[in-house]
């Protein structure tokens, strides 16, 4: 089942299958959270930060922890912790298995 980052409880692992939301259904763009322009597509800026942080298509990642009241996601990555915002998260698709 693809999901997008935020909606990974912690603990729950999957692969990478998109950072680009170009490919998305209708439905699933009605269903993302985010702010002003940035709700509507993924900049190629934020899709270059996420491939130089180590979060490409393929890729392993469990999320460690999901801040309250909509803050940061943290997630391991190939060994690594890192904090990403709720918003550019909401915008990493991820197979799981449920």
């Amino acid at each position: 089942m693809e999901l997008p980052l935020t909606e990974l409880r912690n603990g729950e692992t999957g692969v990478i299958t998109s950072t680009d939301r170009s490919s998305e259904s209708q439905q699933m763009r009605r269903h993302r959270a985010g702010k002003g322009w940035g709700k509507h597509f993924m900049t190629a800026r934020c899709v270059k930060r996420l491939t130089d942080l180590g979060l490409t298509p393929g890729t392993n990642v469990t999320v460690v922890k999901s801040a309250p009241f909509n803050g940061p996601v943290e997630v391991c990555v190939r060994g690594s912790r890192l904090a990403i915002g709720r918003g550019m998260a909401s915008r990493i698709l991820v197979d799981v298995e449920r």
